[in-house]
C-alpha cells in the first residue's frame, strides 16, 4: 500500500470521528421528541441520525484504507441522508395540523408502504420552501453544492478514468493527497448544509438536558434552562459553523430563541 504517515493523519479522519460522534449524540438526546404527523412512537430522526453516524464510520474504514473513490460513493449517500432528513422534517412542518394529524406520505415511507420522491425533487422542495430562503441564499451563494454533487456522481459512475486510478492503493498518484483534501472539504461542506437546515428547522432539537433532567428528579428547573444548548450542539456550532461560515451561523441564531453562543 502506497499510503504513507501524511495520508493517515489527514485531517479528514479526526473530521469523520467527530461527525460521527455528533450523529451519535444527537440521535441519543432527542429520542423523546416525538416525530408530530406521524404514528411513529419514537423520533424518527433518532434512527436517522444513528445510520448517518454508521455511514460515517464506514467512509473512515474504507478511507483509510486509501480507497478514496469508494469512499465518495459512500459520501454521496451521505449527502442523499441529509436531502432526505430536511424533506421529510419540511414536508411534515408543511402539512401536519389538528385537520391533517397524520401526514401520509412520510408515514406510509415510514412504513414501507411508499418511497418518497427522487432526489431532484425533494432538493427543488427544499429550495423553494418559503421558511427556509434566508438560509437557502446563503448556503446556495455560489455552485459548492452542485459540484460535489457532481464530483459524488463522477465517483460513483466513473465518469473519468481517473476515478478508478484513485481507488487503487497500490500505485503511486502524485494527486493523491490533493484528492483527499477534496474530500475533506466536501465533507465538512455537506456536514454544515445538513446543520443549518436541520436546526433552523428543528431548533428544540438544540436542547441541552438541563431541563428534563430537573423535572425527572423533581426539582423545579432553573428559569429558562428550556432554552439552553446542549454542550455537543455549541461545540460543533464553534468548531465548524462559526469558524467556516459566520454568514451561516448568525442566520441561524437569529432565527432562534436557543441560547446559541
Amino acid at each position: 500500500m502506497i499510503i504513507d504517515s501524511t495520508y493517515q493523519e489527514h485531517q479528514v479522519f479526526k473530521q469523520l470521528s467527530e461527525y460521527s460522534g455528533f450523529y451519535k449524540s444527537l440521535s441519543f438526546s432527542i429520542f423523546g421528541f416525538v416525530t408530530q404527523g406521524t404514528n411513529a412512537i419514537c423520533n424518527i430522526d433518532s434512527y436517522v441520525y444513528s445510520s448517518i453516524q454508521g455511514t460515517l464510520e464506514s467512509i473512515k474504514d474504507i478511507l483509510i484504507k486509501g480507497r478514496i473513490n469508494d469512499s465518495y460513493a459512500l459520501l454521496r449517500k451521505y449527502y442523499d441522508s441529509t436531502i432526505i432528513n430536511v424533506y421529510s422534517n419540511l414536508y411534515l412542518d408543511d402539512n401536519f395540523s389538528l385537520e391533517n394529524f397524520v401526514v401520509e406520505k412520510i408515514d406510509n415511507w415510514i412504513k414501507g408502504k411508499e418511497q418518497l420522491p427522487e432526489y431532484r425533487v425533494m432538493s427543488q422542495y427544499i429550495r423553494k420552501s418559503k421558511k427556509l430562503s434566508q438560509i437557502n441564499e446563503l448556503l446556495y451563494r455560489d455552485n459548492t453544492y452542485k459540484s460535489i454533487r457532481d464530483r459524488c456522481n463522477d465517483h460513483t459512475h466513473y465518469n473519468f478514468y481517473q476515478n478508478m486510478l484513485i481507488n487503487d492503493n497500490e500505485i503511486y498518484l502524485n494527486n493523491r493527497l490533493d484528492a483527499l483534501n477534496t474530500f475533506s472539504k466536501d465533507l465538512e461542506n455537506i456536514f454544515i448544509l445538513h446543520f443549518s437546515y436541520l436546526f433552523y428547522l428543528n431548533d428544540h432539537y438544540m436542547m441541552s438536558s438541563d431541563y428534563v433532567d430537573s423535572l425527572e428528579c423533581g426539582i423545579t428547573p432553573e428559569e429558562g434552562s428550556q432554552y439552553y444548548v446542549a454542550p455537543f450542539i455549541q461545540k460543533i456550532f464553534d468548531d465548524v459553523i462559526k469558524r467556516n461560515r459566520m454568514d451561516l451561523a448568525e442566520e441561524i441564531k437569529k432565527n432562534t430563541s436557543m441560547k446559541l453562543e
